[in-house]
């Protein structure tokens, strides 16, 4: 089936089009202009792949014909699986951050409450999976880290910054420890296959509250 938005243009002042070798075997590739719909759907398709899949799994031609375009559409974006998986992480949006309520305990184990939701709506977990694999390209693990990992980590350290501007915590806390023991949390409940169950929150924000010196409030 031929895609009129992708098919390759043709005549004078034409985009000149050039075979190229990919996992899938080689495609013809021309130099039209991007079609934002596409890219978004390809994505869209291609981050479910990959969380179903992994990236060994990740076939370019399949999400081509689930997102109703041509391999050669997708290689004309990305290179190859590889690329086209660092994009689609790269889709991963987070919520905008409430303002806070100047209790930062409750804050922290709020903030830890939508990280759960978070992880659950996004399947965080499968792509964790992917990208900590052995033999994963570390590009693969920079874009999990840069846009799953690092935005939760800046909230948390939000929180725990002002316990200590509060006077809730001492003032030398190891925030990055901190930070890596929030979500540590949530893989090693990944790794015993145990759902993050509804106290998950406030028992991790406690545990971490008490070992930066605070004292946690009880509910």
């Amino acid at each position: 089936m031929v895609h009129p938005a992708d098919e390759i243009a043709s005549g004078p002042g034409a985009p000149r089009a050039q075979r190229v070798a990919t996992a899938d075997g080689p495609v013809t590739v021309a130099g039209r202009p991007r079609n934002a719909q596409i890219d978004r759907t390809v994505l869209a398709v291609a981050l479910r792949h990959l969380r179903a899949s992994g990236l060994q799994g990740l076939s370019v031609a399949a999400v081509a014909e689930e997102a109703g375009t041509t391999r050669a559409a997708v290689y004309r974006r990305w290179a190859g699986r590889t690329e086209l998986a660092i994009a689609a992480i790269g889709t991963i949006g987070h919520d905008v951050p409430p303002e806070p309520t100047g209790d930062p305990f409750a804050d922290l184990v709020a903030e830890l409450a939508r990280f759960r939701d978070f992880v659950v709506e996004s399947d965080a977990t499968a792509l964790a999976a992917t990208a900590l694999l052995d033999g994963t390209d570390p590009r693969v693990r920079e874009q999990f880290r840069r846009h799953v990992v690092e935005p939760r980590h800046r909230r948390f350290r939000a929180c725990l910054r002002a316990g200590v501007e509060a006077g809730a915590l001492r003032g030398r806390t190891d925030y990055a420890m901190a930070e890596d023991l929030l979500t540590g949390s949530w893989l090693a409940h990944a790794v015993r296959g145990e759902p993050m169950t509804g106290d998950w929150a406030r028992r991790t924000a406690a545990m971490v509250w008490a070992a930066c010196g605070g004292v946690p409030r009880e509910p």
